[in-house]
């Protein structure tokens, strides 16, 4: 990151905990720093509270901050795909008027909740990412 604006205007809160958030966001961040954006990750595990967030609700959705504004879900997946130059026409996509509720609804509807139930389970078991 720049050691200009030390302070990055996006950040995300996702869960390393969870096998497909953490390989998901090791990607994104792996990627973010080879190309030097202003992007920040934090493991909810550890910073939810910064975050004012109660661990389990962030677990619940992907979480980014940008420019002061909190978003969640595809919103924030599409804040963050902004940023980073290989998926700005994901963004663009995800954001048309057709495909916007449709891809918010898969996320909201079935991927989020499958993903967190795993998670939940998983926990329950005692097993860690």
């Amino acid at each position: 990151m720049n050691d200009a604006n030390p302070e990055p205007n996006t950040k995300v809160l996702y869960n390393d905990q969870c096998p497909v958030c953490s390989y998901e966001i090791t990607h994104y961040k792996g990627y973010s720093e080879r190309c030097d954006l202003p992007i920040r990750f934090d493991d909810l595990n550890t910073e939810a509270a910064h975050w004012g967030m109660d661990a389990d609700v962030a677990a619940q959705r992907l979480y980014v901050e940008k420019d002061g504004q909190l978003l969640s879900g595809m919103p924030a997946f599409r804040a963050l795909w902004t940023e980073m130059p290989r998926y700005r026409l994901l963004a663009r996509v995800t954001g048309w008027p057709l495909v916007r509720p449709l891809s918010e609804l898969a996320y909201d509807r079935v991927l989020a909740p499958l993903i967190y139930r795993w998670h939940k389970r998983r926990q329950a078991r005692g097993v860690s990412a």
